[in-house]
């Protein structure tokens, strides 16, 4: 069934299809708590259409539920027993346990319905796109989809719904000519989830633009970063576009449009464009700190109109402002209906830092889409913004203070959904302000000292310092955030383990290209490994656990507590839990000094044995990384620089 569409005949050309369900404003918190992703989100979208004659100019949907054998193709059994089962009756006891299992997931009794009808209703306009009875469309739905990967719900999204729409088109409707799809995900924070079901597939061009600052924006990690291109023969169709800061509006958003997406989406030549259109850059939001307007995005999405004869499906992903949200839809179904921009002016420059990320994208990229490889010219790249800065007086003009701004229970709802949230960081007037809440485990925390032992650059003062204070040192690509509490380790001094150091991975984003130091879990007598150990407390400790796995320290709970604590002198070992992308989630026991504990923290066994069986790649430290190895060792006068060097040689060329 399908209603409206006479006055879009009238006016024009495009037949735009609309999709929104009420169903799916029955997914909301299981208490009615304030949550940033909540049925109003779409209530006030679907409330601007129609005040603005929209709806009346589309082709008005129903929505549909997406079938299991569709959803299969990107995600397992169990993830689909997990959504389809999680809001029956049998799992009221159990709902809010599974939901905390998850990374900023939570369900009730309406929310299976809703994920379903969420993935099916893309589904559902894409299919009538991709036959020609629409033109394009826009579907209003929630939960969002972008974050949940192959086996978990996670960043508020239960399945991934373009993920699924995409799978269905180039894996079984053949028959409609849709044999190359571009993902165009516009949303404050990395696709991840769409990014890995793709990573090989050479049918689908995936291009991200995000928040990043160095893997510590959420979802965190190095899968959002630029040299993520791809692998096998997906490798260069993977287009990661990561910001090193916020405060980004439409003059970096256009920049990137012209000088990355435009140029290889011509290349690409798609017969589909799917948007994964998240609101959350959008100036106001209170999650993403970014500044793109309603007009920014109509122009974004007009440029994209020239491609796959303008066969367009948005799907909702985030956006949490519901004012600037609204708006900003508005404005990109005009566009889909072919209405001229609305007013707006692109006047501004890009920052400094938007051409560097973008000269870098093309450098990485030019060697798949060689129209990438021509220098920017210095005429072009030298206009731009003067340099983020933090100010309180900076405002987001009309989103500031409208009806729909985020009111104080929504404040204190957000500190509550992000803090569990790995680095989620609250952005309202500038970059790196942060939602900050009273952590009772820290101060818990900072009463117990242990010994932390270092077996890589960390044997470095100044190295291990910059994730006390903050910082970095010569060689280091990427600062550290540093702990809360700064205070230098109480003593300093060396021992030796019966562990073997060993290198792995290729690359980092502290580092770059070249591997870094790992302690093999299993100890051999006949291993010999040094170590530096500080003496800090517990607090510290989990702060450099963060660091180390790329976390954010705005955290409501440690990685590694007091009862963690109290029983790995038995355990000799203690797998944490973070996120896909930390390498150093494995603390490891090694004996007690002066009745202090000794801990490192390195892979896993598993990890090992990866590295061990060539799964996992090995390779030698970059030159700064060694070298930063070799003068920890001759400043704590264990070895001369010649025995520090044959020592960091043969760790990285002796088979594990």
């Amino acid at each position: 069934m399908e209603s409206g569409g006479s006055e879009c005949c009238r006016r024009g050309n495009s037949r735009v299809g609309l999709i929104y369900d009420e169903r799916m404003c029955k997914h909301f918190t299981p208490h009615g708590d304030c949550h940033p992703e909540n049925p109003d989100r779409i209530r006030a979208i679907w409330k601007r259409l129609h005040s603005a004659g929209i709806t009346q100019r589309c082709v008005v949907l129903n929505a549909k539920e997406a079938e299991d054998k569709h959803i299969a193709s990107v995600h397992t059994k169990t993830h689909i027993d997990l959504i389809k089962n999680i809001s029956s009756k049998k799992m009221d006891s159990r709902r809010n346990r599974m939901a905390a299992k998850f990374n900023s997931i939570y369900f009730n009794e309406g929310s299976s319905e809703a994920a379903y009808l969420a993935a099916g209703s893309i589904i559902e306009v894409a299919e009538r796109v991709a036959k020609g009875e629409l033109n394009s469309a826009f579907a209003v739905v929630r939960p969002p989809g972008h974050h949940a990967e192959e086996d978990q719900p996670m960043g508020f999204c239960l399945y991934n719904n373009v993920a699924i729409t995409t799978s269905y088109l180039l894996n079984e409707r053949l028959e409609l000519g849709i044999n190359k799809i571009l993902i165009v995900d516009w949303d404050v924070h990395h696709g991840n989830g769409t990014q890995k079901m793709f990573y090989k597939d050479p049918r689908v061009l995936f291009f991200s633009v995000h928040r990043y600052e160095f893997g510590t924006f959420y979802p965190a990690g190095d899968d959002g970063y630029h040299i993520m291109t791809g692998e096998g023969p997906g490798a260069g169709f993977n287009i990661n576009v990561a910001w090193e800061n916020g405060r980004c509006g439409d003059a970096d958003y256009i920049a990137v449009w012209d000088n990355i997406l435009i140029p290889v989406a011509r290349e690409f030549c798609p017969d589909m464009i799917i948007v994964s259109a998240g609101f959350d850059a959008a100036i106001g939001d209170p999650l993403g700190g970014c500044r793109v307007t309603p007009y920014g995005y109509s122009v974004m999405l007009n440029k994209l109109k020239e491609f796959a004869e303008g066969k367009i499906v948005m799907a909702l992903e985030g956006g949490y402002n519901l004012d600037s949200l609204a708006d900003s839809v508005l404005a990109c179904v005009e566009v889909l209906l072919g209405d001229k921009p609305i007013t707006g002016s692109l006047e501004g420059y890009p920052f400094e830092s938007t051409w560097r990320v973008i000269q870098a994208v093309r450098e990485e990229l030019s060697t798949y889409w060689p129209i990438l490889a021509e220098k920017l010219p210095e005429k072009l790249t030298s206009r731009k913004a003067p340099p983020v800065q933090i100010s309180s007086s900076d405002s987001d003009g009309e989103y500031d203070n409208g009806p729909n701004t985020v009111s104080e229970d929504l404040e204190v709802a957000i500190q509550g959904v992000i803090q569990p949230l790995v680095n989620l960081k609250v952005d309202e007037d500038s970059h790196d302000q942060r939602i900050t809440v009273s952590t009772p485990w820290r101060s818990e925390l900072s009463k117990t000292d242990i010994w932390y032992a270092c077996f890589g650059s960390n044997m470095s003062k100044s190295r291990f310092c910059c994730y006390i204070e903050g910082g970095q040192v010569e060689g280091m690509q990427k600062a550290c955030s540093g702990s809360r509490d700064k205070s230098s380790p109480k003593e300093v001094l060396w021992k030796t383990v019966p562990h073997r150091l060993f290198f792995g991975r290729d690359h980092t984003i502290t580092w770059g290209s070249g591997g870094v130091a790992f302690l093999n879990p299993e100890s051999n007598n006949q291993d010999k490994a040094y170590m530096c150990l500080y003496r800090i407390t517990l607090e510290q400790f989990n702060d450099v656990l963060f660091q180390e796995n790329g976390l954010s320290c705005d955290a409501s709970s440690p990685l590694f507590d007091l009862t963690a604590l109290d029983s790995i002198a038995n355990k000799k070992c203690i797998s944490l839990v973070v996120p896909k992308g930390g390498w150093y989630h494995n603390v490891l026991y090694l004996g007690k000094e002066n009745d202090i504990l000794m801990l490192t923290m390195t892979c896993s066994l598993a990890d090992a044995e990866s590295f061990k069986s060539g799964n996992f790649p090995s390779c030698a430290p970059a030159r700064e990384y060694a070298n930063t190895l070799v003068k920890g060792l001759v400043e704590g006068k264990q070895l001369s620089e010649e025995e520090a060097t044959a020592y960091i040689r043969e760790a990285s060329t002796k088979p594990l």
